[in-house]
């Protein structure tokens, strides 16, 4: 046995400005509070599916509500945004419109085997949201294809 062999994901820190807004806004993707680690100003929320994240309450209001990593234009290193997958990405993008969550860049393929989309938390946090699909095969181009 590898005793440094990684084996699984276990959840993204997300670092966030107002603990209540942060809250409500992945309540409304559909993650549960479901415990608070007050010592460490973070929290654990969970989606039905059993997917993790700490928010962090501890950030500064940035001011041109831009986001350091991906908004300036002198890139620093950091983690740039957590993705996630869903059954069905286009029936995700007509609920986040139905919700009024700005999609910031449209559903459009990464590679031979998804399709994604990106939205930002209040915080300008960025999130993927990728649809896993089928690779096509060289006498079948319409397998990749979706709608």
């Amino acid at each position: 046995m590898n005793p440094q062999a990684i084996r699984a994901y276990d959840h993204v820190g997300i670092r966030v400005s107002d603990r209540q807004t942060a809250v409500a806004f992945y309540e409304q993707l559909g993650f549960k509070e479901i415990r608070s680690f007050d010592n460490y100003e973070a929290n654990e929320m969970e989606s039905p599916d059993g997917v993790r994240i700490n928010l962090i309450f501890n950030a500064s209001k940035v001011p041109n509500n831009r986001n350091v990593l991906l908004d300036e234009p002198v890139k620093l290193p950091g983690v740039t945004h957590a993705a996630f997958v869903v059954d069905d990405l286009h029936a995700m993008k007509d609920w986040l419109d139905q919700q009024g969550i700005v999609v910031t860049e449209g559903i459009h393929p990464i590679g031979p085997r998804r399709i994604t989309l990106f939205i930002r938390d209040p915080d300008r946090n960025v999130l993927e949201f990728n649809q896993l699909i089928s690779e096509p095969d060289q006498n079948d181009s319409d397998k990749a294809t979706v709608r």
